[in-house]
């Protein structure tokens, strides 16, 4: 018995080394226990070719025993081997076991010859054959004809012979199984004179079309130069497209360097045929540096009460980016085209007017608007462009923007900078350091244009929902302006004079259509909504406007008419469902284990409720509510500091070996982070401790240390806006974030009570009740 390798679309020759690529689980088994034993395999060609595990009935009985040379392992998962063909054998039987096939085989031995004149006249027209077939063949090299020569066994001559043939499987099957040589050596002439005929015929017809190939580029060349004798006799007044392009340069007046590099490629184009693939890319090429905004730009509106005024007709609030842009154009005013505009950085939550606002830019100073989101780019071809180097190149989307707009001074807003990715393709922040840097972008060359262009003109504003996801190089490069969220009043302004017309007209409403009274948007505010921005406000206002439209349709295909729809506090559950009541989760009376703390998140401001519980045990601190690192360091140091200080803060009797304290943050799906929260945990832990109920109408934030220090923290003006949003009235804040809160806005601190401390103490006092 016998392993069996099944080949498709090939016969093994004995004599033949030949490589071989094995996929199939049983055919890898088989060649595996060969290697083991002593590298023997029967290799046998199937009958079909779509049979994947073939088997008794599937295969040739005819093969060819084979001596495993090599084995391979291939990265792609198959294995190559490489087979030295031995002799011919023939299959009694095939046995398909579990993992391999075998076969019961039995040598075929050669029926018996004498080399007479007929042998020796076969085999020389063989040869000639033979050697006339590698000259026709375009793949077999002249080399295998001294190969053949050099074997004086008739045999394996044969064979050799054979192995080599390009024809059907079928009929190196059979030659496999001519025994008797004068038949063999027959069958391989018959063979060898029908190929070499039909290489002469495929010569033929190859040499027919390339000659009708000459021909047309012949004429074509012809067809060129009869062209221009005519142009050139004035009986031809079509231009060329060389002389299109030649025009075209002409008038576009391009920088001096740029007009060099396309009349280059223009010389270049010329000499390629015009249907080639590289002559496409040429054209596209002349085609970009044509359309590119060299010299075109707009005239700046530099009058600042009419800039002001748009600015304010366009948005409610933002005083600080007002007051920088008016800044700016004032400057632009004096130094002109000396003024060297820093790159402006809108940093703030979704939804506060970051995009709008540099669209409404564009509109005050009379300029171009156009905008890109770099949110999720990865790859920094997107930026600098890709290569000329493939059909399909493109310049970077800067550029294409550029082109799009049609002036080399638009204001160009670069969308979501704080989520710019990179990977194996580049990183495009670091692409982004030349173009926004004002002292060297004058000269940005892309990688597509291979040109410098100007992109100092270019106002560059950037919008991003936190800044520490920013690269510090291209953050340095950036002047940030903190767009905080809106408070009650300002929605409502917002919502009336902004939000209500744009609705009503994309609506198809009037006026007179739909009345909404005040209560109705505070109600939605308070109720509906929890966010810094206004675009959950929006969504509920469209869906107001959407349902007054369709009672006013259903209204005109019935008799009964309806009058204006109108939308009070009483009636507003009936278009909006029930409101959400997101302050059901804050502490309405005095608690123990509760306390409120304030952070900053991409969204805004928000206020945490933090519980605390503890039960016998053995000293452990649980923490939940999917807390980040720094979040837990700063429970663990609040505690630290309680236990050190217990004796002071009333928590002498307290056992802390035989005691667990868990600590849980709701809203457990969010992740959260940061230490502002250390002072809110300590409060909450000590109230459950010593038993001193949370006052419910305090919040607080600040960072603790083991000595209860309370340490200054960010985004306090997220902070308090989250906490006039949510009704608290007294705020807890560190002493060291006085000055941040006396710069904000009085409108900003109406209504609100600070307590500035520097000491856990402090804040204990302020926050719990007296024992």
């Amino acid at each position: 018995m016998a392993y069996v390798l099944p080949v498709r679309d090939m016969v093994m020759f004995p004599g033949a080394i030949a490589p071989l690529f094995v996929g199939r689980p049983r055919s890898l088994k088989a060649i595996e226990l060969s290697i083991l034993e002593d590298r023997k395999i029967f290799v046998a060609t199937q009958m079909d070719l779509s049979v994947e595990d073939p088997g008794d009935g599937d295969l040739y009985s005819m093969g060819t025993l084979c001596n495993i040379l090599q084995m391979v392992r291939v990265p792609d998962g198959s294995t190559k081997v490489l087979l030295e063909g031995l002799g011919r054998m023939r299959a009694r039987s095939f046995v398909k076991e579990r993992d391999v096939l075998s076969a019961d085989i039995v040598p075929v031995e050669t029926g018996r010859w004498r080399k007479d004149e007929k042998i020796e006249a076969l085999k020389r027209s063989v040869m000639l054959a033979f050697e006339e077939y590698v000259t026709l063949h375009p793949k077999l090299p002249s080399e295998i004809l001294i190969s053949v020569n050099s074997v004086k066994d008739l045999d394996k001559m044969s064979d050799l012979v054979a192995s080599h043939l390009t024809i059907d499987v079928d009929k190196k099957q059979n030659l496999l199984e001519c025994n008797r040589m004068d038949t063999r050596l027959e069958f391989l002439l018959k063979t060898l004179l029908e190929e070499n005929e039909l290489l002469k015929l495929e010569h033929d017809i190859h040499d027919r079309v390339q000659q009708e190939l000459e021909q047309g580029q012949k004429q074509y060349y012809l067809r060129e130069q009869l062209k221009i004798i005519r142009s050139e006799l004035g009986q031809d007044d079509s231009e060329s497209e060389l002389d299109g392009y030649e025009k075209k340069i002409i008038d576009a007046e391009l920088p001096e360097e740029v007009e060099e590099r396309a009349r280059e490629e223009l010389r270049r184009l010329g000499k390629m045929p015009p249907l080639s693939a590289e002559a496409t890319v040429v054209r596209s090429y002349i085609d970009w540096i044509l359309g590119m905004p060299w010299h075109r730009e707009t005239e700046d509106n530099l009058d600042l009460s009419s800039v002001r005024s748009v600015l304010e007709s366009n948005h409610y609030g933002l005083e600080r980016i007002k007051k920088r842009l008016l800044e700016f154009i004032a400057v632009r005013k004096l130094a002109g085209d000396q003024a060297r505009g820093g790159i402006l950085c809108l940093v703030g939550p979704p939804g506060v007017g970051k995009t709008s606002l540099g669209r409404s830019v564009a509109d005050a100073m009379g300029r171009k608007f156009v905008s890109m989101s770099l949110g999720g780019v990865r790859d920094e071809a997107e930026i600098r462009g890709h290569r000329k180097t493939y059909i399909g190149s493109m310049p970077g989307r800067i550029m294409q923007k550029i082109k799009q707009v049609g002036t080399k001074n638009p204001v160009l807003l670069m969308d979501e900078v704080d989520k710019l990715g990179n990977d194996f393709r580049g990183d495009p922040a670091s692409a982004l350091l030349e173009v926004l840097d004002p002292s060297q972008n004058d000269r940005f060359v892309d990688h597509y244009l291979e040109v410098p262009f100007d992109l100092s003109k270019v106002l560059f504003i950037t919008t991003a929902n936190v800044t520490h996801t920013i690269p510090s190089a291209l953050l340095d490069r950036m002047e940030v302006i903190e767009l905080s969220g809106y408070v009650m009043e300002e929605k409502l302004r917002i919502a009336k004079k902004h939000l209500l017309p744009k609705l009503l007209r994309e609506n198809g409403l009037s006026r007179k259509d739909l009345t909404i009274s005040d209560g109705v948007y505070r109600k939605i505010v308070g109720e509906y909504t929890r966010e810094a921005g206004v675009r959950n406000l929006e969504r509920n206002m469209a869906s107001l406007c959407r349902k007054a439209a369709m009672k006013i349709v259903e209204s005109e295909t019935s008799d009964e008419k309806v009058g204006p729809v109108r939308v009070t506090a009483k009636n507003l559950k009936d278009y909006l469902g029930a409101p959400k009541r997101y302050d059901l989760r804050l502490p309405k009376s005095p608690r123990r284990g509760v306390a409120l703390g304030l952070a900053w998140t991409q969204a805004g401001g928000e206020v945490l409720v933090i519980e605390a519980i503890s039960t016998e045990g053995k000293g452990q601190v649980t923490l939940t509510g999917n807390l980040g690192s720094i979040m837990q360091e700063s429970a663990q140091t609040a505690m630290g500091y309680l236990k050190g200080h217990g004796g002071q803060l009333g928590l002498k009797d307290v056992d802390w070996n035989g005691l667990d304290v868990h600590l849980h943050v709701p809203e457990g799906a969010i992740p959260k982070d940061g230490p502002s929260a250390g002072i809110t945990m300590a409060v909450a832990i000590l109230s459950v401790l010593a038993g001193r109920r949370y006052l419910p109408d305090v919040a607080m934030t600040g960072e603790i240390s083991l000595l209860g220090q309370v340490l200054p923290i960010g985004g306090i003006r997220e902070k308090i806006l989250a906490a006039k949003r949510n009704g608290i009235k007294r705020l807890i804040v560190p002493e060291g974030n006085r000055p941040d809160v006396e710069e904000l806005e009085e409108w900003v601190k109406d209504g609100l009570r600070f307590v500035f401390v520097s000491s856990a103490k402090d804040v204990f006092k302020h926050a719990l009740e007296s024992d």
